[in-house]
């Protein structure tokens, strides 16, 4: 979830960096950290297929490829521009890594994944590592399982390189919460310019794949939380149909709308992660859905010409809220159209009817998902309640930037039996949904809706928070569909995302489509780490 205020002085957001970015917990380098071969990997924008062709080749270990993100995560995030993306490291990478390496030398590999570093949310459960949400109230939370998709992961030979910061409580805890910030990490910044927001709530994974700490990782996302880091900091994310990945070990918010997904900074490494990441997972209530619906490779929609004769709609319900948005959206539609498609303008008649109702039933859906995770994890804080009163009582670390209102309006909530909530569960699917989104699609023959992901970063602000000028992903996020985001250019350096969305289990076409663009556009610009926009 990410929750948008507005916009203050540029003067106040730095002078209060300075005290808050030392919040940061330290982050603890793995033992037998030798560096055998890593001086000579360079890592930064390294993708996924050069990486495989390299391990395959004998060129390159997984011991070498991790050693080398080890020390790229110690001279960019910690050190140098200080990005403060990953909030911990695991503990057990370099031995995960030699693992792995052993089996490629007996003739055993599990898959294109094999041996490739991986960072993940803190908010995933990973064994031997804390799982916090950013919390410091959950500073010793150390769950006993994988979550399910961490199993998957595993079994594909990833090593599980680290734990990226988020929002805290991934943007669920205040109306006014700061993007990026959360009390256990601190401060996470935007690669592009360090002084702009990061947007959340997986600002950790979104700054980290962008500045090479990782080629890939996961986030999660309940409305826009993969979608807009992944836009502003000049990455592709994909927000997939909710029950396509498990959320079983995943701190939550709403059961409706929670969903992890993959992130990196080409379509092809995010279509090889989720091929991973997709499965069903029976514990999961919306997990039977996917049966039947997950392809055998995600890649084999990936292709140049994948947007020729295809069709979608403009939602400028969405626009017309920045000059340089709109315009970046007209030059992405000139790309569509030069590729072979058909592009024409659509309105969704239900339009925002939906917000106060999604506010509300995630309140209901957080108090209640919240305390079954909190007491099958065995973490101290067993219930919202406690978590309340342990904020209170640990104001001062815990909440130095904003309150907690939206944990007290929680706890205020009844039982998901509540006829109110039912209502509203209901009424939000179906105005985004059946009356949205698909509805949409289905009368304009529309193969794919297409939006502003979001606008450039705006400057941190720890006084107003965050700055929305306007995005479309949100249709998507509340209709539990499918949305991607890919980056369609810059204002004065900083990444913007034209973002795809589609009807329920469309993540193939939706891949296609996100990679034909790419392609053609080739609209991604490493970062440069400037210190302020003008530098």
């Amino acid at each position: 979830m990410r929750h948008i205020a507005r916009l203050s002085t540029l003067v106040a957001a730095i002078a209060l960096l300075v005290g808050f970015e030392t919040m940061a917990a330290p982050i603890a380098r793995p033992m037998n950290a030798a560096r055998s071969d890593a001086a000579r990997v360079d890592v930064e924008e390294l993708s996924l297929a050069d990486a495989q062709a390299r391990l395959a080749s004998g060129d390159l270990s997984s011991h070498a490829l991790t050693q080398a993100y080890l020390d790229r995560i110690a001279t960019v995030d910690r050190a140098g521009p200080k990005l403060n993306a990953v909030i911990e490291l695991n503990p057990d990478a370099l031995s995960e890594a030699d693992a792995l390496d052993a089996e490629r030398k007996a003739g055993k590999i599990r898959g294109p994944l094999h041996g490739i570093p991986v960072l993940i949310k803190d908010n995933i459960d990973v064994v031997g590592m804390v799982n916090s949400a950013g919390s410091l109230a959950l500073a010793d939370n150390r769950p006993k399982h994988d979550a399910f998709l961490v199993q998957r992961m595993r079994a594909a030979g990833v090593v599980i390189l680290g734990k990226t910061n988020l929002s805290e409580w991934a943007n669920f805890r205040s109306t006014h919460a700061l993007s990026g910030w959360s009390s256990r990490g601190g401060q996470t910044r935007n690669p592009y310019v360090l002084d702009r927001d990061p947007c959340g709530s997986s600002a950790g994974t979104g700054a980290g794949i962008s500045a090479s700490l990782a080629m890939i990782g996961v986030g999660t996302e309940t409305d826009g939380s993969i979608i807009c880091p992944s836009s502003q900091n000049g990455i592709v994310g994909l927000k997939p149909t909710v029950g396509l990945i498990s959320r079983s070990g995943i701190i939550p918010i709403s059961i409706s709308q929670d969903t992890a997904g993959p992130m990196g900074r080409g379509v092809a490494d995010v279509a090889a992660l989720l091929n991973v990441l997709a499965g069903t997972d029976e514990s999961d209530p919306s997990g039977h859905a996917s049966a039947g619906h997950i392809p055998k490779d995600y890649t084999a929609y990936l292709k140049a010409d994948a947007l020729k004769g295809k069709r979608f709609g403009v939602l400028r319900q969405s626009m017309g809220n920045l000059p340089v948005v709109d315009a970046a959206v007209e030059r992405s539609i000139a790309t569509l159209k030069a590729a072979g498609a058909e592009v024409v303008d659509v309105k969704l008649d239900t339009w925002g009817k939906w917000d106060a109702v999604e506010l509300d039933l995630m309140l209901y859906e957080f108090k209640d998902g919240l305390n079954a995770y909190l007491k099958n994890s065995g973490a101290t804080q067993t219930s919202l309640a406690d978590l309340i009163s342990w904020d209170k009582q640990h104001a001062k670390e815990a909440m130095p930037l904003f309150d907690q209102e939206l944990f007290e309006q929680a706890q205020a909530k009844g039982p998901l039996t509540d006829a109110v909530y039912l209502r509203e569960r209901d009424d939000a699917r179906r105005m985004a949904g059946k009356e949205g989104l698909i509805h949409t699609l289905d009368a304009n023959h529309l193969d794919a809706i297409i939006a502003p992901a979001e606008g450039p970063a705006w400057p941190i602000d720890p006084v107003l928070g965050d700055h929305d000028i306007g995005s479309g992903y949100g249709v998507a996020a509340v209709a539990g569909t499918p949305s991607i985001t890919v980056p369609m250019g810059d204002a004065r350096g900083l990444p913007m995302g034209l973002v795809f969305m589609g009807s329920a289990w469309s993540e193939g076409p939706l891949l296609g489509y996100a990679y034909a663009f790419e392609q053609a556009t080739h609209a991604r610009r490493k970062p440069e780490y400037k210190s302020t926009i003008g530098e």
